[in-house]
């Protein structure tokens, strides 16, 4: 059976539970906490060297990590990897500015709202700095979505499950959504496909 180590309100960690979740899959959460030190252990550095969760071990004890890794390894010959050449790299476009321009900006910002452990980083200068990147990685999106009922292809792929792990928490880190109404629309879009659950969903 699988594993996946993270933390139950982490964005990252709710990505593979939500997949796996509409796959029908059965897994284990095992709750790690960054925030805590339990990262750092012995014990699950020897799992994963990097020490961040989201962490997934396989039924035969092998370990991958990083979170968008584990949605392609995952969405394998399922309806969430889109089939033409073209449109699956364009799921991989999408992964790869989830992660570069949206989780740096968008995530961070409601981290430093969320976690009392990081107030004394929620400066005027970072809070600015992360809404307006924030908000021009939520521009971008809103420009594909004006356009497209989802990102890769004409369904729901990993792409969509990436970018709304954090972007249907961003009201939390202070962004005004009303500002996207492409990008809400499709919120809806993807809470309505089989088999969603919440962020705070655990089997």
């Amino acid at each position: 059976m699988i594993t996946i180590y993270g933390m139950g309100d982490s964005g990252n960690c709710y990505k593979p539970r939500l997949l796996l979740a509409k796959l029908g899959i059965p897994f284990r959460h095992v709750e790690v906490n960054s925030l805590d030190g339990s990262t750092q252990t012995p014990e699950f550095l020897a799992r994963n060297p990097n020490g961040k969760v989201p962490l997934l071990e396989t039924g035969d004890g092998r370990h991958l990590a990083e979170s968008n890794a584990m949605l392609l390894y995952l969405a394998e010959d399922t309806r969430f990897l889109p089939p033409d050449p073209f449109d699956r790299a364009l799921a991989y476009q999408w992964l790869f500015f989830e992660q570069y321009s949206h989780e740096p900006a968008v995530a961070v910002r409601r981290a430093l709202f969320v976690y009392s452990e990081r107030a004394h980083q929620r400066t005027p200068a970072r809070l600015a700095e992360t809404l307006e990147a924030g908000n021009k990685a939520l521009g971008v999106m809103e420009d594909r979505l004006r356009a497209a009922h989802f990102f890769a292809g004409g369904a729901l792929s990993v792409a969509d499950i990436a970018l709304y792990a954090y972007t249907h928490q961003a009201e939390r880190g202070g962004f005004d959504l009303g500002l996207f109404p492409a990008v809400s629309a499709w919120l809806k879009r993807v809470e309505a496909d089989p088999g969603h659950v919440p962020i705070d969903w655990l089997p």
